[in-house]
C-alpha cells in the first residue's frame, strides 16, 4: 500500500480575522460546538492570527485602532477550536515593536503552532512553513500588504542582522481623475517642484516609466524617495472619470513568487495567505495589485490563495482552477475585550489616565455597534475546500455570525457561531454576489453556499 498523500485527497477550512483575547474552550452552545467539530473534519484548519501573544512584556510602538494582546496560554484554546495553521502577517503584527514580533513568534513555537509572515529578518518573514497532515504535508506562505511601513522586516547581510518584522508587500496608489481635476494637480505639482522624473530603481520597482507621460503627474518630491517611503507617493492620470488603481513593488512580488515556488517543492500543498485591506475600484472588489499577487502565486504553485483584512468577506475567483478568496471576514472578533491599552489611543477619545480599557471601548462602541442589524462585519462564512485526485472537487461554505445579538454583553460579543435563517442568507447572498463579478457561481444549497467545480 502506497502513502495516503499519493492520493492527492485533502480537505481545508479557511477562517477569517481571528482576533482572540478570551477563552473559548468553556463554551458549550450548540452552534459554537457546530463550528468546533466542522473545523476537526477537516486537515487543515487556517486562520488569520491577528493578534499577538505576550504578556505585556514588550512597549507599544505607532499608534493602532486597537493594540492586538492575547495570553499565551489561549493558543491552546485556539487549538481545542480546530486552528492547526496561523497567518501572522497583517497590520497588527507590529503593534508592539520589533521585541513583540520576536515574543509572539517565540509564544507559538513553544505552543506548537505553525504559523507564517513574521521573522526574525525578511527572509524569515518570507518563508514558507509547514503542517504535516496524514494527507499530505502542507505549506503556508504569509504576506500583508496592509501596515506601516516600519513594520516591513529587513534584510540581513553576512556583516548586518536583520530587523524583525512582517513579510510587508509594498504598494502604491494610480488615481484617474477627469481632466479639471488634472490641470489643477498638475499646477499644484510645478508649484512644489514635483518633476516628472524619478530615480529608475523608484520607477522600475513598480513598472512605471522614468519620465512620466504628459497625461500623468506624480505628488512626491523625488529627493524624498527613500526606502520606505511609497506611501509618500501617488500618481494622477488623466481621464474621463473617476477611479483608483494600485500597483505592487516588483520585488517583494518576486519574493514571494519564489517562496511559493520554493513551497511547491517541499510540500503536497500549497497556501499562500495575503492581509489587505485595500479595496479596488469599488471597496468590496480586490485591489489591482492583490490581483497581481494572487495569480502570480498561483502560477507559481499555489493551490489556494485565501485573503483577509478588510474585516467583511469579499468575492471568491478561480483561477487556473484553484480557488482566491479574496478576503474571509471575521472568525473571532474579541477586540473590545483586550485588557490594557496605551494612552496615546485612549486620548484619541478625549480619555486621561484615569481611565482604563474599558472606557475606550464603551467611547468607540457607540459608534461602531450603532447599526440596528448587523452589517458584513457581523458574520462571515468558513469555506471548506476539498481536493481529490489532487484537484479541486467542491468548496463548501458555512455561514458563521459573531454574536450581534450580544453586542451589548462584551465578555460574549465576537464568539463565531454557525448562522441560519437570515443570517445564514444574508453571508451568502454576499459571496454570491461578489463572486459573480469574478466569474465564479455560488449556488445557495440549504444554509450553506456550494461552488462546484
Amino acid at each position: 500500500m502506497g502513502y495516503a498523500s499519493e492520493q492527492g485527497d485533502i480537505t481545508m477550512a479557511f477562517g477569517g480575522e481571528a482576533m482572540i483575547s478570551r477563552a473559548l474552550k468553556p463554551f458549550k452552545e450548540e452552534r459554537f460546538l457546530a463550528i468546533r467539530e466542522l473545523l476537526h473534519t477537516c486537515d487543515v484548519r487556517f486562520v488569520n492570527g491577528e493578534m499577538l501573544f505576550h504578556d505585556y512584556q514588550d512597549p507599544p510602538t505607532y499608534l493602532s485602532q486597537t493594540y492586538m494582546r492575547c495570553d499565551p496560554g489561549l493558543i491552546a484554546d485556539l487549538q481545542w477550536f480546530g486552528v492547526n495553521l496561523l497567518s501572522c502577517a497583517n497590520n497588527h503584527a507590529y503593534d508592539f515593536g520589533e521585541n513583540g514580533v520576536l515574543t509572539n513568534i517565540q509564544s507559538l513555537d513553544h505552543a506548537h503552532m505553525v504559523h507564517a509572515g513574521t521573522g526574525r529578518n525578511l527572509a524569515d518573514a518570507a518563508r514558507p512553513a509547514y503542517l504535516d497532515t496524514a494527507n499530505g504535508r502542507v505549506a503556508l506562505v504569509s504576506a500583508t500588504s496592509s501596515g506601516r511601513a516600519n513594520s516591513r522586516a529587513g534584510e540581513q547581510r553576512r556583516d548586518l542582522l536583520g530587523r524583525p518584522g512582517a513579510n510587508l508587500v509594498r504598494w502604491i496608489n494610480e488615481w484617474t481623475v477627469d481632466d479639471a481635476a488634472f490641470q489643477s494637480l498638475e499646477s499644484v505639482a510645478q508649484q512644489f517642484g514635483w518633476n516628472r522624473r524619478f530615480p529608475a530603481w523608484w520607477a522600475r520597482a513598480y513598472g512605471f516609466e522614468s519620465e512620466a507621460p504628459a497625461d500623468v503627474v506624480s505628488f512626491a518630491d523625488r529627493n524624498s524617495l527613500g526606502v520606505n517611503s511609497e506611501d509618500l507617493a501617488a500618481r494622477f492620470r488623466r481621464g474621463d472619470r473617476f477611479e483608483r488603481h494600485t500597483r505592487i513593488h516588483q520585488s517583494d512580488l518576486e519574493r514571494n513568487v519564489q517562496s511559493v515556488a520554493e513551497a511547491r517543492r517541499m510540500a503536497d500543498w500549497v497556501i499562500f495567505s495575503i492581509h489587505a485591506h485595500e479595496g479596488g475600484v469599488q471597496e468590496d472588489e480586490p485591489a489591482d495589485h492583490i490581483r497581481t499577487l494572487a495569480h502570480a502565486v498561483v502560477d507559481a504553485g499555489a493551490d489556494v490563495v485565501v485573503g483577509h483584512g478588510p474585516h467583511r468577506d469579499r468575492g471568491i475567483e478561480i483561477y487556473r482552477q484553484k480557488p482566491i478568496f479574496y478576503a474571509l471576514g471575521n472568525f473571532i472578533m474579541h477586540n473590545d475585550t483586550v485588557e490594557r491599552m496605551p494612552h496615546d489611543s485612549l486620548v484619541l477619545y478625549g480619555l486621561g489616565h484615569e481611565h482604563v480599557a474599558a472606557d475606550l471601548f464603551d467611547a468607540r462602541s457607540r459608534t461602531r455597534h450603532a447599526e440596528e442589524a448587523p452589517g458584513p462585519g457581523g458574520w462571515s462564512g468558513v469555506p471548506l475546500v476539498t481536493f481529490v485526485h489532487g484537484e479541486v472537487q467542491s468548496i463548501r461554505i458555512h455561514p458563521i455570525e459573531l454574536g450581534w445579538s450580544a453586542r451589548e454583553h462584551r465578555a460574549q460579543f465576537g464568539r463565531p457561531m454557525l448562522a441560519s435563517g437570515e443570517l445564514a442568507r444574508a453571508a451568502l447572498e454576499r459571496f454570491k454576489r461578489l463572486s459573480a463579478a469574478l466569474g465564479t457561481e455560488v449556488a445557495i444549497d440549504s444554509e450553506t453556499g456550494l461552488i462546484a467545480t
